[in-house]
């Protein structure tokens, strides 16, 4: 007894564990399904543009009803397309589903009006039938006449007769395109008709001469023409405010958004949340600088920086820039300091791909929302990213890719967003310079630096520094690495093998730039490298093998003669065995190879960020990336403005895929270059 009363016991308690197991699953299941659901419906619920505002105040008299319909479509913002087939059929549907539901709404308002107007008639005649003697059919004859009259100049000139009905009501809005033209004549007798409609409805309350219902299909062609003439008419945007002509920031003012503290500040300040192996917290501090290193060549300014830190660096620049202004008026462009690469680096390796997504949907929302964004529907906003553009490219059909969507959400597709590797293949990235170690605070630690440059010795007429890349068929790396080797004597080469600290620590790289003439730079995982401008801050010239990894991207910070300053050798021809590194750097004469040398030196400020802590004296004497970035925006924006106010249909007029080429040479003709973006 003692055994069965044992065993059913236990046998209780099992049941129940599984009970509350199977529950607490469900519970689970339901939160993850929840967060998912909403993490992808998230855009679509917040987004602005997809819910289409139209308030109408209906009166009494149906004439009001219909000319305030058809007013207030005539405020409707249609967004601007920029030429995507997909996004003008998304607007199509959006604009029948308005038409759809303006005439569903009118058909309910005449209905409620017709029953109201029907028992206001009916016990009217209870009193006034004594009083309508002879003046109801005069009364009843000049009404028809007006009638008559209204109803013609209504539809011979719908559109201009609710332009009056809307100065007559509202101030003046000298931001809206002045398309309609109407003569003087035309003009008064709109006016004429709106006296004479007020007096009739005059005459109607005290005889109670009852109105015909106006007709749908009318109202629904007049909403379908309101909405096709603003989606043709030219847009026009507001251009910053004017200041004095001898002002030094004239066209040159920014306004930096203030946003949540949770997009930037609450990163940092859960900065051991970003990485799972790397001190992130040591490497945002100092400003994003990172910890401080030891004079290098007896100059000062040298940091441990990461290369993802230059959101931090790029935002506490921003706050020095001698032309930030609080008066959104005035600017030119709008900043939006956000740290992308830091918020997806929280969810870049885990479980939930809609986590990665969450914040920037959350800043598009709030960015929608604000008067700034409405000028150019952001197109004179812009951001920065600390990493390439490859980790935001999501598409929404690979949930389970890397990355995450910032990049096609079209919100950003309007703005220039700066990262340290675009995309030769779209409008709106455009690449900046990698942060480097190097970061001074006044300008003559940059000419102590450059000096010393120049008078280093270089033993070494090449250098490599890197690993090869054994799974990806393309690579290169490999090959150099075998002719490094075997040009022995006249070739540098460190080799980031699994285990080597070499090449994290900064001194030993910088030792390896410093010795050498020339600095092999070929693709790795991507198109770029920092090593490129890791090399350049120590006088090294660099050789690339692919003009993505730098000419095709940092067309703002670099110059367009590449032979100045740099070696080119097709990958290809390096692939195949039918260039030898040594021999083509070999026979440039000593000369060039100087001259080259200079100019690269020449360009160190401009491809390194100034210490955001930093007191220059001379502030205008050096433009360092930041600047540089800065004017290019300013460039672009005022070009967009150009483009829009001259009322181009399509703020850019070439196919998508040729982005690089016209960004680096102005033109999207043949070049001997399209091998190597092409997609096909």
């Amino acid at each position: 007894m003692a055994m069965e009363k044992s065993s059913s016991k236990y046998r209780t308690q099992f049941w129940y564990v599984a009970i509350a197991s199977f529950i607490l699953w469900l519970v689970l299941l339901y939160l993850f399904n929840a967060s998912v659901k909403t993490a992808h419906n998230h855009e679509r619920l917040f987004r602005k543009e997809n819910v289409i505002d139209l308030p109408v105040h209906v009166s009494q008299q149906n004439h009001e009803s219909d000319q305030t319909v058809v007013s207030d479509v005539d405020n409707i913002t249609l967004p601007v397309t920029t030429g995507n087939d997909s996004s003008q059929e998304v607007q199509i549907s959006e604009d029948a589903k308005v038409v759809t539901d303006l005439v569903e709404e009118l058909e309910k308002e005449n209905v409620e009006d017709e029953k109201k107007r029907s028992n206001d008639t009916a016990w009217s005649h209870l009193y006034t039938r004594s009083r309508r003697g002879h003046r109801e059919s005069r009364r009843a004859r000049s009404s028809d006449k007006r009638r008559a009259r209204h109803n013609d100049a209504y539809k011979s000139n719908v559109d201009n007769s609710d332009e009056n009905h809307q100065s007559l009501d509202k101030e003046p809005n000298f931001l809206e395109p002045k398309n309609d033209v109407t003569s003087n004549k035309a003009q008064v007798d709109n006016i004429n008709d709106v006296e004479i409609s007020k007096q009739g409805k005059d005459d109607l309350e005290g005889d109670n001469t009852e109105e015909k219902p106006s007709n749908n299909n009318n109202n629904t062609s007049k909403v379908t023409s309101r909405v096709n003439t603003k989606r043709n008419r030219a847009k026009v945007v507001a251009r910053p405010r004017v200041t004095r002509r001898n002002d030094p920031c004239r066209g040159k003012y920014v306004y930096m958004h203030e946003v949540p503290s949770l997009f930037n500040e609450e990163l940092l300040k859960n900065c051991w949340t970003l990485s799972r192996w790397t001190d992130m917290c040591e490497l945002t501090s100092n400003f994003g600088l990172g910890p401080r290193l030891p004079n290098m060549e007896g100059v000062s300014g040298w940091f441990a920086t990461n290369q993802f830190t230059l959101e931090v660096i790029f935002h506490n620049r921003m706050k020095q820039y001698k032309c930030l202004t609080k008066d959104s008026s005035l600017a030119s462009a709008v900043y939006v300091p956000y740290y992308p690469g830091l918020d997806l680096m929280r969810f870049l390796w885990g479980p939930f791909p809609s986590m990665r997504d969450a914040a920037a949907l959350d800043l598009m929302k709030w960015l929608r929302e604000r008067q700034e964004w409405k000028r150019m529907d952001g197109r004179d906003h812009f951001m920065v990213a600390g990493r390439t553009t490859w980790d935001f490219m999501r598409t929404p059909e690979n949930e389970s890719d890397w990355g995450n969507r910032l990049m096609i959400l079209p919100e950003i597709r309007n703005m220039t967003m700066l990262l340290i590797e675009s995309s030769p293949w779209n409008y709106h990235g455009f690449a900046v310079p990698y942060p480097t170690y190097f970061h001074p605070s006044t300008n003559e630690e940059i000419l102590q630096w450059q000096n010393r440059m120049r008078r280093i010795k270089r033993r070494y007429l090449f250098s490599f520094v890197g690993a090869p890349r054994p799974n990806l068929g393309d690579s290169i790396r490999s090959e150099i690495m075998d002719q490094c080797k075997a040009s022995r004597r006249k070739c540098k080469l460190l080799e980031c093998v699994s285990g080597s600290q070499k090449c994290y620590k900064p001194d030993q790289i910088m030792k390896f730039f410093l010795s050498s003439t020339f600095c092999l730079q070929p693709p790795g995982d991507s198109y770029t490298r920092r090593s490129t401008f890791d090399s350049i801050l120590a006088g090294c010239i660099p050789v690339f093998f692919h003009p993505g990894s730098a000419y095709a991207q940092y067309i703002w910070h670099l110059p367009k003669d590449i032979g100045k300053y740099s070696v080119f050798i097709p990958g290809k021809n390096v692939k195949d065995g039918k260039a030898s590194i040594e021999r083509v750097l070999s026979r440039i004469p000593r000369e060039k190879v100087v001259a080259m040398r200079e100019e690269v030196i020449k360009l160190i400020p401009r491809l390194m960020y100034f210490n955001p802590s930093g007191k220059r004296g001379d502030v205008g004497r050096f433009e360092d990336a930041f600047d540089v970035a800065v004017d290019g925006v300013l460039g672009r924006v005022e070009g967009l403005r150009k483009r829009i106010e001259e009322g181009n249909e399509e703020v850019f007029d070439f196919p998508e895929r040729f982005s690089w080429k016209y960004n680096v040479f102005g033109n999207v003709e043949k070049h001997e270059w399209d091998s190597y973006f092409d997609r096909r």
